[in-house]
This record gives structure tokens, C-alpha cells and sequence, in this order.
């Protein structure tokens, strides 16, 4: 980490009270950011540009990261005027503002831009074929983003992330949906057979990344796969749940069409550029998110129970 990197940083996050807005938010004042601005939708509606020029007007941001999206690909599918409204249209504005006044712009894409995985790992350089609504709109965006560097110099980084979960993540992914159906002895669905393969990553690895694409000026104008590097199937994820709650029930559905037969990214290229090091396999960082999540449901019962 570079000694008083962030001390004079002003940091805009938008989307910044989700899932991967909060985790991100909370290493940057940890790291002593100078200012962060998460704007809130009560005040800054960011699908509407004037609303993002006045966010700029008063806080004057250096570094945007963008994550206003919709994050959840069945819901892009079943509702995309919604989807691109909320994704598409917010980063045009944001992109529209950044122009000629951010010095770096950070995009959120998903793995879910290759589509199906052809070939054993996939690395930026991989042919992006995506399936459904959700991943054309986030290669779109990808697009959009490269655009305004090509017409307006806007420096920018392209962060593909992949299955991420951990402490905080309420947001209905995967691993939560399984734990919280483990907890209530609910039986856990799997759409296929349970060998469906992803690269599940510790949100602590995801934000540590992130910190290194900020600090260093080697992503700049770069894509990068920012993943653990190891796809895991549902099935192991549901064997390490299993030391914790040993009569969880299984029961398989048919795969969605919509969704794409993935793996392995590559995160070699961040290695290399970054020093990207992830540190959290599943088998520790799914145990931990299971004790996190077990802490939060019963607390929350207990509250219930009380009113």
C-alpha cells in the first residue's frame, strides 16, 4: 500500500449501499480515504443526469467506482426495461459527467460476459458471446466505457468478478440462498445436477484487488479478471455446508437455458500488472460466511420473537 495514497482521495461510489458498495466503502475508510461519497437515492436519482451533474457539481469526485446495476441476472431477464434503466442508463450519465473531470472510472462488468466457457480458464482476451439480457447489458456497458476513453480520454479499468459472497452479502447469490435453507431445514435446489463449476471469490480478495487497481497505474485503460482463479462446482459448496448442517436435502431442477456453462478466469494478468494475490479458497472463506450468516439469521429471529 502506498503511504498516504488515500489521504487526499475523493472517492464516489456509486450503488455503495449494496453488497460489494459496503465492503468497498468500509476498506477505503479503513485505508484513511480524504473524502467518500456514497450517494443516496433519496437525493441523487442516477438515472437522471442532471441529478449526477449536481452530485459532481458538490463533491467534486477524482475516482468514481461504479456499481449502480442491477446485479441478479433472472431479474434482468424478466425485466429488462427495468434493468437497462437502472444499469445502462445510470452509467451513461455517470459516464457523461466523469468526462474531462474524473481521473479514473472504475466499471463493475460480470464473468457473465463470456457466456459459456469454451475452454478449460478464460482470460480477458476470451471471445465474449453472452447469454440473456444481463450479460449483453454488461458487455454493453463494457463497450460504452471504452468508447468514452476513445472520444473523451476518460481514463477507466473494467473489473470482471465472478460468484463473489461473504459477510454482508444479503443480496440473494447463491451461498446465501443455500445457508439460509440449510438453516431452516428447507431443502437446498440446485438448477442442474450440482457440477455446474464457478469461480467463487471472498469479497476480502475482491476488495483487495480492488485497493490495487486504484493504487496502481498499471490498470489504467485495462480489463481485468478479478476472481479467486479456481472454479469450485455447487456440489462442493454443498458438501462444505454439509460439515455444518449434515441433513441438508438436495433437490435438482433443470438447468436454466439462460444461463451459461462457466468455470475458471484466468487471473493472471492481475498478477502480473497488480500483484493481485487472492488469499481465501472456498473451504475458508464459504466457512466463514456460513458463521456470519448463521450469527445474523438467528439474531434477527431472536429480535422478532421479542416484538
Amino acid at each position: 500500500m502506498k503511504t498516504n495514497f488515500w489521504k487526499d482521495k475523493r472517492v464516489c461510489v456509486t450503488g455503495g449501499a449494496g453488497f460489494l458498495g459496503s465492503a468497498i466503502a468500509s476498506k477505503l475508510r479503513g485505508l484513511g480515504c480524504g473524502e467518500l461519497i456514497i450517494p443516496r437515492s433519496r437525493d441523487f436519482d442516477l438515472r437522471i443526469n442532471e441529478s449526477i451533474k449536481r452530485l459532481y457539481v458538490e463533491t467534486s469526485p477524482q475516482i468514481v467506482i461504479h456499481l449502480a446495476a442491477v446485479s441478479h441476472s433472472n431479474r434482468s431477464n424478466k425485466d429488462p426495461y427495468s434493468t437497462f434503466d437502472h444499469s445502462l442508463r445510470t452509467l451513461e450519465n455517470a459516464l457523461d459527467c466523469s468526462k474531462n473531470k474524473v481521473e479514473q472510472f472504475i466499471y463493475f462488468s460480470s464473468s457473465m460476459v463470456y457466456g459459456n466457457f469454451n475452454e478449460k480458464n478464460v482470460d480477458e482476451e476470451t471471445l465474449c458471446n453472452p447469454l440473456g439480457i444481463y450479460g449483453a447489458l454488461k458487455f454493453s456497458g463494457e463497450k460504452l466505457v471504452i468508447g468514452y476513453n476513445q472520444v473523451f480520454d476518460l481514463p477507466y479499468t473494467i473489473i470482471r468478478p465472478s460468484a463473489l459472497y461473504g459477510e454482508r452479502c444479503i443480496s440473494r447469490r447463491v451461498g446465501q440462498i443455500f445457508i439460509e435453507n440449510a438453516i431452516q431445514n428447507k431443502p437446498i435446489v440446485t438448477d442442474g445436477d450440482g457440477s455446474d463449476k464457478l469461480d467463487f471469490t471472498y469479497i476480502d480478495d475482491f476488495v483487495e484487488g480492488m485497493v490495487k487497481i486504484v493504487e496502481n497505474e498499471n490498470s489504467e485503460n485495462e480489463t481485468f479478471n478479478l476472481t479467486y482463479g479456481e472454479s469450485q462446482s455447487l456440489e462442493k459448496m454443498i458438501d462444505i455446508l454439509r460439515v455444518k448442517f449434515p441433513d441438508v436435502k438436495i433437490n435438482h431442477y433443470p438447468k436454466d437455458k439462460l444461463m451459461p456453462d462457466r468455470g475458471t478466469l484466468s487471473i493472471a494478468k492481475a498478477k502480473r500488472l497488480l500483484n493481485y494475490d487472492p488469499k481465501w479458497p472456498l473451504e475458508e472463506g464459504f466457512v466463514k460466511y456460513i458463521e456470519w450468516y448463521k450469527g445474523l439469521f438467528f439474531s434477527d429471529s431472536e429480535s422478532k420473537e421479542k416484538l
